[in-house]
């Protein structure tokens, strides 16, 4: 009876397997950073051997993971979906993948009752040959993906010890309705959700430092107002609303300021707000216009764009001395975005006037620059993954302004999603 069952499982098991045992290697930069480590991914078990709703999802979870664990560029994935080492876990299974050349083994066992999940997932470390964490993940099933990313992320930092990205989002502007609204959708291009429905202009949104706020313009009112939509409790309310443009641009690391672009009825200029107290300062003098402001990781300095020289170009403002100096001298630059290791700085431009737009890096100093696109349309706004490996940024090269995503190298750039209308001012969550 016990190999007869054996048997149904591995069906069962082949039969949600699209794929024969491979390996998977994406590159992402021969630095010793991203030196891949061998992960042998184990298929998930459902707890109920018999139960095809509990082995519906424990594939599901499994398919959410393997993509997230991919995406990441950490791990080479071992797989062997037949074998029965997926199915015992003892020391003959990880002797098994040890000598498959993996170095740490994953598996799980999921169980669904009514409307609610569960999932006790393990991460072996093969070299030892014993249970390194244990974790127990449950919820409703809307937050299946949810859940699994989690899942995901904790395996990248219990392995390389660095944060995973696959529960992080984007929030972006689209205008599908006809009007431009905010949208939010997961950073693998699922889950596509629409946050506003004013019937109005809204641009360019901003998380907040803890991911549970995003900052936006709306001429709802007809002025370009700041609001602020909150997340957790599902409430979106005026935030700043001066006459004139309010436009939000970074939040500080504590979250206690945020720098801004305001222009009350005269040209637009840098300000920081002191959230507690609402009180605002102005950042710059002698700059008749700047505009988007970006704080640096550890919020001493802000990089922002003014047309001060002519031309639009980036500089960077100490806070504490308020010196500037100036970064580029293109045709145009704009949109810059400080990555989250703090040494580079993103950001949109052209070095002439026939170009178009592309996505460069620059160093601190300005004299060490990197182009990313080329030849593929109008490139802007990009923005840093939290881990500072990837970048989101808009793209017309498929004739449409549309989200797309590249590694810190500019190599694998490919569109987040399939997404009506034309997409705008994408912003990575933390």
């Amino acid at each position: 009876m016990i190999k007869i069952c054996l048997i149904a499982l591995l069906t069962l098991l082949s039969l949600s397997s699209a794929y024969c045992e491979t390996s998977i290697y994406i590159g992402i930069s021969p630095d010793k950073e991203y030196r891949k480590t061998n992960l042998a991914l184990a298929q998930f078990l459902p707890v109920k051997t018999k139960s095809k709703e509990d082995l519906r999802i424990a594939a599901k979870i499994r398919t959410i993971v393997r993509e997230d664990l991919m995406r990441s560029r950490y791990f080479d994935l071992q797989e062997s979906p037949l074998s029965l080492a997926n199915i015992f876990i003892n020391k003959k299974t990880l002797t098994y993948w040890n000598k498959m050349g993996s170095d740490y083994f994953i598996t799980a066992k999921a169980h669904v009752s009514g409307n609610v999940w569960t999932l006790k997932a393990q991460i072996y470390k093969l070299a030892d040959k014993k249970l390194l964490v244990e974790k127990h993940y449950h919820g409703e099933l809307r937050g299946l993906r949810q859940g699994a990313h989690l899942f995901s992320d904790n395996i990248v930092k219990k392995i390389t010890g660095k944060i995973g990205i696959a529960h992080s989002k984007i929030t972006f502007s689209n205008n599908a309705t006809s009007r431009k609204e905010i949208y939010m959708i997961d950073y693998d291009g699922e889950n596509l959700l629409k946050l506003t429905n004013t019937q109005s202009i809204n641009l360019i949104p901003r998380w907040s430092h803890d991911g549970k706020k995003i900052y936006y313009t709306s001429y709802k009112y007809l002025n370009p107002d700041m609001f602020e939509i909150d997340l957790i409790k599902g409430e979106i309310k005026p935030y700043i609303t001066f006459q004139g443009l309010n436009i939000p641009g970074g939040n500080s690391p504590d979250g206690n300021k945020m720098v801004m672009t305001l222009s009350m009825g005269k040209n637009p200029n840098i300000y920081l707000l002191n959230r507690e107290t609402k009180k605002l300062k102005k950042l710059l003098k002698n700059f008749s216009l700047a505009s988007s402001p970006t704080y640096s990781p550890d919020g001493s300095q802000i990089a922002f764009v003014s047309d001060r020289s002519g031309n639009p170009q980036l500089y960077v403002l100490n806070i504490k001395t308020g010196k500037t100096r100036k970064l580029t001298r293109f045709n145009w630059s704009d949109s810059p975005a400080w990555s989250p290791t703090g040494e580079w700085i993103a950001f949109a431009g052209r070095k002439t006037r026939k170009e178009k737009m592309n996505i460069f890096l620059t160093d601190l100093t300005g004299n060490i620059k990197h182009r990313l696109t080329m030849n593929s349309g109008s490139n802007e706004n990009p923005s840093w993954s939290p881990d500072g490996r990837f970048l989101v940024f808009t793209s017309t090269r498929n004739k449409k302004k549309e989200l797309f995503i590249m590694d810190v190298d500019g190599s694998a750039q490919h569109p987040l999603a399939e997404i009506k209308g034309y997409s705008y001012t994408p912003h990575w969550s933390p």
